[in-house]
């Protein structure tokens, strides 16, 4: 149960619904939606253990659940309705070992946000456009718009201001906690050659928030990089290339990518961003021959940072963007026409020696303890062996 929603409206309800739910269930649905909407929320349906909410409940937080206001915690009663404040919303059920009930039914939508302003959330900067109308009706003209870094000045177009604004530049400042590394900044607008002034000043605080244990579940060729849709709440760009050999000078542009049982397999996770303070670090990679079914039959390389496969080996990467790695095609591509993998990469602050970026292969319990970490899957593939090979496989 549970998951990430990123359509524009859904339906979300308790396992089994209408039907009993089970017993000892925690899920969690992240609602993401398009850039500057918000998210409308509606149950429809609530039938759960007592009025007290201890035991059974439904929690709704106004973004991601460890770091954002819980707008509310329900298990009986009126069906109220919750909007958010930015484009994520999150959504946790829980039940305990006892009793169980019908569970709840509800609806999401988005709503678009004030026009005002915009945020885009890009790999390498924070786009804001601000409209001259709203300026105007304030009372106030585009020169009087600023960064808190004056340098960093803004387009400007007859009907807006537009900034971009670096991540690791302008007076960006940066903050991180459990769930996001954020990325934040201040546009004023002021009053300016007076000796007193009756309007106020306008500050328009803009933030990106990367988000922790995101997950980007996109099948590409080797030499594609992902289609990332940029939030307010965003996620970091990744991807994933083959290369020919442990130099990683030439990437593999083959599409499918054959190759031969038990060949070298040399692969480069790389992040896209600006920020230069962050490191990659390669947690997981499984194996599947369907790339959308990752439980069914599956083959672990590395988890959580600790080598399942006894060919999977690191390489030094000369940038903390980088991270390079190889392992040996193995034997189940003989028995399936295609390999996928769907790998979990984390992004840590560099330098950061708590984190699991540079601690490795650790229990979980001693990862939770560590600082912000980003997580971001991808799926690459196919890998199919070559029909000689296949062939001489099969002889042996």
């Amino acid at each position: 149960c549970g998951g990430p929603l990123s359509n524009s409206s859904g339906l979300l309800q308790s396992p089994y619904y209408p039907g009993s739910y089970p017993n000892n269930a925690d899920c969690e649905w992240e609602i993401q939606v398009e850039n500057n909407f918000r998210i409308t929320l509606t149950f429809r349906d609530i039938a759960m253990q007592s009025s007290t909410c201890q035991h059974d409940y439904i929690e709704v937080y106004d973004g991601p659940r460890h770091s954002s206001p819980l707008l509310g915690r329900l298990c009986s009663g009126s069906f109220p309705t919750y909007v958010s404040s930015s484009n994520m919303m999150t959504i946790h059920f829980h039940s305990d070992s006892r009793f169980s009930f019908r569970g709840f039914q509800a609806h999401y939508s988005s709503i678009p946000a004030d026009h005002n302003t915009t945020l885009l959330c890009l790999p390498d900067y924070m786009h804001v456009v601000v409209s001259r109308d709203y300026l105007q009706a304030q009372g106030y003209s585009a020169q009087m718009v600023t960064l808190n870094d004056n340098h960093c000045r803004p387009t400007v177009t007859s009907q807006a201001i537009i900034f971009n604004i670096p991540y690791d530049g302008c007076g960006t400042m940066r903050e991180e906690n459990n769930d996001t590394i954020n990325y934040s900044n201040t546009i004023k607008v002021t009053s300016s050659g007076h000796i007193i002034k009756r309007k106020k000043n306008i500050h328009l605080h803009v933030s990106c928030k990367m988000l922790q244990k995101t997950w980007i579940q996109v099948m590409y060729a080797a030499e594609d990089t992902i289609d990332v849709n940029e939030y307010q709440f965003g996620r970091y760009d990744m991807n994933i290339t083959f290369y020919d050999s442990s130099a990683f000078s030439q990437e593999v542009h083959d599409s499918p990518y054959y190759i031969d049982l038990n060949q070298n397999l040399y692969l480069q996770a790389c992040l896209h961003s600006s920020d230069p303070n962050l490191k990659v670090f390669v947690d997981t990679c499984v194996a599947s021959p369907d790339p959308y079914d990752f439980n069914t039959l599956t083959y672990d390389i590395v988890r959580h940072g600790c080598r399942s496969d006894p060919s999977y080996v690191t390489y030094f990467s000369p940038n903390s963007h980088l991270a390079r790695f190889k392992f040996n095609a193995f034997e189940f591509i003989s028995r399936h026409p295609s390999v996928y993998l769907k790998c979990e990469l984390m992004v840590c602050r560099r330098g950061d020696y708590s984190s699991h970026c540079y601690q490795g292969c650790t229990s979980r319990s001693k990862r939770d303890t560590s600082s912000a970490e980003e997580k971001v899957n991808v799926v690459v593939g196919p890998i199919r062996l070559r029909e000689g090979a296949a062939q001489s496989e099969n002889a042996t």
